[in-house]
């Protein structure tokens, strides 16, 4: 019984911080637009230099595959360390790219 008497206080206080900070919130007025000086260009940039790099690191994995098969280098480490660089550049990008379909979809949902 006393468990439960503290389960409910710490739900009730919870509760009633969450409500203050809900009001909070509700009563500022934030002005989205007064620091909106953001070059949408620089976004456009940040992406394209972005891919660039994965496509140059996966570039990079497959001259050094390359030269691994036709003997020019016996060097294993760095094939594998390159090979897991561009596997990893290309899961983020796959990441990221779901994400941003997954807002995508859900601004579209948003009625006006």
């Amino acid at each position: 019984m006393g468990m439960q008497i503290n389960g409910l206080t710490a739900y009730n206080k919870a509760l009633s911080d969450f409500q203050n900070t809900q009001k909070t919130f509700s009563n500022s007025s934030i002005d989205l637009t007064k620091n909106a000086n953001i070059d949408p260009q620089s976004f456009n940039k940040t992406l394209t230099d972005s891919l660039g790099e994965v496509n140059n690191l996966q570039k990079e994995k497959n001259s050094m595959i390359t030269a691994f098969a036709s003997g020019e280098t016996q060097n294993v480490h760095e094939l594998m360390i390159s090979m897991q660089k561009a596997s990893v550049a290309v899961s983020m990008t796959s990441a990221v790219r779901n994400k941003v379909l997954e807002a995508y979809k859900e601004m579209s949902r948003i009625q006006f």
